[in-house]
């Protein structure tokens, strides 16, 4: 890169909403270069890969589902609830089939076949699955539910990188320049509006260039599930970066900020979400706020910054969900069947993040009968130790609240209302699908923490989902005032958008695609209407 440069769209940031930004600007004949903290992918790569679609796709058709843009759009008006306007949720939801072909026009690869059971993650057998809470109540009243968790066709845990790789392709094949190991330290600025960024960028030949890339790449996806691990490596190539790297002007026409939320900025998290201080970062160290920071800098304003999604799966195995989760005070948590976000959310913010799940004999012995059908390789590296090294077990009630510090009284009262209900034929008082509703009522009992405090095998991840205001028309960055900065962009976690009230899997990686689009698109427009 020469000192000194211009390009008509600079993106910050190198996941799949900085890319679908540099493409769809790219191919409405705009100069691209985008930047990118790390060597692209971000927490995109990092992820199961799912992306959340649905109104008629053309996998659901291949599968046999039957959904519909309204059926789509009811379901999520009441898991997201009014981060976005009634009119952009629609559009998301009327757009969706065609984002699933415009995915696959980039090779993007997608197959069928959905799971009969719950699960966090499906195995490699499956890759169209009920990725939220579709199939559970009060859900089920709203909407018919549909599998809408589009993951991406691949082995393993390679989904996620397959979706961006493929994005990061047809970025490059279109003449988009990209630049690793850049990070945007200041917007240019000029006569109110943006032009440019300035960064700071490590060059990528020799020694140093080796180490960096072995140490951010080697230990990135460690530091989800053990970042105290990974962190003396993460911040040896941090002291790389800084004594090496040099400083580049980047002039340009527009600015489109997808650099990812800000979930390892401790600082912010404990201002905004204290909290959710406990719980395991998920992405990269990359999402410390910075994107968002760039917008703020210049005169943008933020919203939605205490949502953070924090991720308790109880699935797989699908048993799991079969027995009670409780608060310290013994009383019902959540309908155990709906999506893991959902059980964190009530859980962290209704229970102090404390808790356990409760089993009897019998539902704990169907648990472990699945344990090496329904789950992948990672999520036994977490669920065999939770199974034999973790469980609290007793007698009877009383002795399991002895030993969990659970309220006897409210333990109790709650297992005898719940087991009254199934006995009944009246079901579970939360209304838990039949499948998953046994009692808990023959000993020995067994109890497993749920509880906020991360233990090696079983973290509790979670990202956060507020960030810049946008014009939900063309993606352009809100002053306080509501007025537009001109130039400016935000996409993805950088950005107030789809689910920035509630999460379900697949529905960051559809919002970055969608918002990434958008401001690509308007962005290139905008160009070619000051020519």
């Amino acid at each position: 890169m020469k000192k000194d440069s211009r390009f008509d769209v600079v993106v910050v940031g190198f996941g799949d909403a900085g890319a679908a930004a540099a493409i769809e600007a790219a191919d409405s004949g705009a100069k691209v270069l985008v930047i990118d903290t790390a060597y692209g992918g971000g927490a995109s790569a990092l992820s199961g890969g799912v992306v959340y679609a649905g109104g008629g796709t053309s996998v659901q058709q291949e599968n046999g589902v039957e959904d519909t843009v309204e059926n789509m759009y009811a379901y999520l008006r009441e898991e997201v609830h009014s981060a976005v306007s009634e009119e952009t949720l629609r559009r998301f939801c009327e757009q969706s089939p065609a984002m699933i072909e415009w995915l696959k026009s980039h090779d993007v690869p997608f197959a069928g076949g959905t799971p009969p059971y719950k699960t966090s993650y499906p195995t490699d057998d499956f890759y169209l699955y009920y990725s939220g809470s579709e199939a559970a109540y009060p859900f089920t009243e709203k909407a018919k539910p549909a599998p809408r968790g589009h993951r991406v066709h691949a082995k393993g845990l390679a989904s996620g990188k397959v979706l961006w790789k493929k994005l990061a392709a047809a970025a490059t094949t279109r003449g988009v320049t990209f630049v690793p190991i850049a990070r945007a330290t200041s917007l240019i600025i000029e006569g109110g509006r943006v032009g440019g960024v300035e960064y700071r960028v490590l060059p990528q030949r020799g020694l140093n260039a080796k180490l960096h890339k072995i140490l951010s790449r080697g230990f990135g996806k460690i530091g989800n599930w053990m970042p105290m691990l990974s962190k003396p490596f993460t911040d040896w190539a941090e002291r790389i970066f800084m004594k090496h790297s040099t400083v580049v002007r980047a002039e340009s026409s527009s600015v489109i900020l997808a650099a990812g939320g800000f979930i390892y900025n401790k600082e912010w998290v404990a201002k905004y979400a204290p909290e959710f201080t406990d719980i395991s970062p998920l992405g990269t160290p990359a999402d410390d706020g910075a994107g968002i920071a760039l917008g703020l800098s210049a005169g943008g304003s933020v919203s939605h910054m205490g949502n953070v999604t924090a991720w308790r799966f109880l699935s797989p195995p699908s048993g799991m969900l079969s027995g009670i989760s409780v608060g310290m005070d013994g009383t019902r948590i959540v309908n155990e069947h709906v999506y893991g976000a959902r059980l964190g959310d009530f859980l962290m913010r209704e229970h102090e993040g404390k808790g356990w799940a409760v089993y009897d004999a019998k539902s704990w012995k169907v648990a472990r009968s699945q344990v090496f059908s329904q789950t992948k390789a990672f999520q036994l590296l977490q669920i065999l130790p939770l199974m034999l090294l973790s469980p609290k077990r007793a007698r009877s009630l009383s002795q399991l609240s002895k030993k969990t510090g659970l309220d006897y009284a409210g333990l109790s009262a709650t297992v005898a209302a719940y087991n009254r209900g199934i006995q009944s034929g009246a079901g579970d008082p939360l209304h838990k699908a039949p499948m998953y509703s046994l009692p808990v009522k023959k000993a020995p009992f067994v109890a497993v923490s749920i509880s906020a405090k991360n233990a090696l095998y079983f973290p509790l991840p979670g990202l956060t989902l507020g960030g810049l205001r946008v014009n939900e028309e063309t993606g352009r960055v809100l002053r306080e005032d509501g007025t537009e900065i001109d130039g400016l962009y935000a996409a993805g976690r950088n950005a107030v958008g789809i689910c920035s009230d509630g999460y379900i899997s697949g529905l960051s990686l559809a919002d970055g695609i969608f918002s990434g689009r958008r401001a690509g698109e308007h962005a290139a427009a905008a160009l070619t209407s000051t020519d």
